[in-house]
């Protein structure tokens, strides 16, 4: 039982939330704040009124101290009606909602000053909060969906104003006091680059937000853990001088779901028939969408290596994305004994959790990282965009997860090497190493009661630091 949260209630607080407008965040974001108000914590869980109705429900016994605020986001030329997520855009358009989204300051300081909680969790797009939000005594954390290792590459807002050049990003932290391979790819950087680090016209760049968020909280909360990267946690206090508190992986827990049954049935039914630990599972996410070229070479890959495949496949980007992807003639009459592709949702957590499924072909989106290991499943790795290139480095470092070969340059990879990295892994005696090394982390990823110390110890040390500290002379 946590002393400090579990306090009388005049000790409880009250956590406003305010999660970038992509859903890879807003769902850890939810789940802090399930985990926070299971406390007896009450929590403002900011965003725009699309976003928050398309949100799970929250547990009836949570529902009265989790309120949810819609804020309405604000017109900006380019970015189509009803385009409130990044799921609703094609990956262009993103840094216009990153407009809107800076739009809603004079609405999130009215609702700050209103409502004056006692700390702001805040994400790395706001840049302007920090300000506002020590302007009003509030004190902030940023809380960080990225790894440490992810924010430990990065670097503090002077180490990332001197890297001018994509090159720059290809070799690991010289500031890292211990060896690692961490680093982005040049394909993976170019990308990133060319997604709007560099900001549109009337914008700031993502670099500008993560300088000015990293050194503006007043401390960083961090979705990780002790156990699993400690190095990183301990470079970050090192390079920021300020307090970095780890707050668990954050597992799904459950919500207040609809029926979902006869989508399920179906998915079981043939999930059922499959032999234990043969399946390859592919999912790249809510938000990446494969080129044509790369669609092809992974469906063909995964014709070619034989092994039984359930792939939820994203053809689209939201209603203005007009770029149209398409299998390969025949490829779905020729697989389908053996394989599924399904274009319309489906629940991740109950396929990952099917002994059939033996592995799985991620984007290594970190969510997707956490449920693949809460059931021993190891990975496949093929990242598309943003923080999913160091994500895979440290994934591939410590052998949990296994990187497709690709073009350094280009990223381009061939039907082969998909093919031989699947059989790899799930298959072949060579690629036991990441099958076992995915059981070891079962007990880390899945540790509920360690989860539980994680956020009480984050909630013990808000609550001992209500009040804004002061800047260091």
């Amino acid at each position: 039982m946590a002393v400090a949260s579990m306090a009388s209630d005049e000790k409880k607080l009250h956590i406003a939330m305010f999660p970038w407008l992509a859903f890879g965040h807003m769902m850890p974001y939810l789940e802090l704040a399930k985990l926070i108000a299971s406390k007896g914590h009450r929590i403002s869980f900011i965003s725009t009124p699309r976003n928050i109705d398309r949100l799970p429900k929250v547990p009836s016994n949570l529902a009265p101290i989790i309120n949810l605020v819609k804020l309405p986001l604000p017109h900006v030329d380019n970015l189509p009606d009803n385009a409130e997520a990044t799921i609703d855009v094609p990956l262009n358009v993103i840094p216009y909602l990153k407009k809107a989204y800076d739009a809603l300051q004079e609405s999130m300081t009215r609702f700050l000053e209103d409502s004056r909680p006692d700390w702001i969790l805040h994400d790395f797009a706001p840049f302007w909060l920090p300000a506002i939000a020590r302007n009003l005594s509030i004190p902030t954390a940023f809380f960080s969906i990225f790894t440490a290792a992810c924010l430990g590459f990065l670097g503090t807002k002077e180490k990332l104003a001197e890297r001018k050049s994509p090159e720059e990003f290809t070799v690991p932290p010289r500031w890292a006091p211990f060896h690692t391979t961490v680093s982005f790819r040049l394909f993976e950087i170019l990308k990133v680059f060319d997604q709007g680090v560099t900001g549109v016209e009337g914008d700031v760049s993502d670099i500008y937000r993560f300088g000015e968020v990293l050194q503006g909280c007043d401390v960083m909360a961090v979705r990780s853990c002790v156990e699993f990267e400690p190095e990183w946690l301990r470079l970050l206090e090192d390079i920021h001088r300020k307090p970095v508190l780890p707050v668990g992986q954050l597992p799904p827990t459950a919500y207040d779901s609809e029926d979902d049954s006869d989508t399920w049935r179906w998915m079981k039914a043939w999930l059922d028939r499959q032999s234990k630990g043969s399946v390859v599972y592919v999912g790249f996410g809510s938000e990446a969408k494969p080129s044509q070229t790369e669609l092809t070479e992974i469906a063909l890959g995964l014709e070619q290596s034989e092994v039984p495949f359930f792939w939820v496949l994203r053809t689209r980007r939201g209603a203005a994305d007009i770029e149209v992807i398409e299998l390969p003639e025949g490829f779905e009459g020729r697989t389908k004994e053996r394989g599924v592709v399904c274009t319309s949702w489906a629940p991740q957590l109950k396929i990952l959790a099917h002994d059939s499924v033996g592995g799985f072909l991620t984007h290594s989106g970190w969510s997707s990282v956490v449920e693949a290991l809460l059931f021993e499943r190891p990975l496949i790795l093929l990242t598309f965009f943003a923080d999913q290139g160091i994500n895979a480095k440290v994934l591939d470092e410590k052998k949990i997860g296994y990187l497709i070969p690709r073009n350094e340059q280009d990223g381009s990879f061939t039907r082969d090497s998909v093919a031989e990295s699947v059989r790899l892994v799930i298959v072949e005696e060579e690629g036991k190493k990441y099958r076992e090394k995915a059981k070891e982390m079962k007990g880390l990823f899945g540790d509920r009661e360690a989860q539980d110390r994680y956020v009480d110890s984050f909630l013990g040390y808000l609550e001992t630091h209500r009040q804004v500290p002061q800047k260091a002379k």
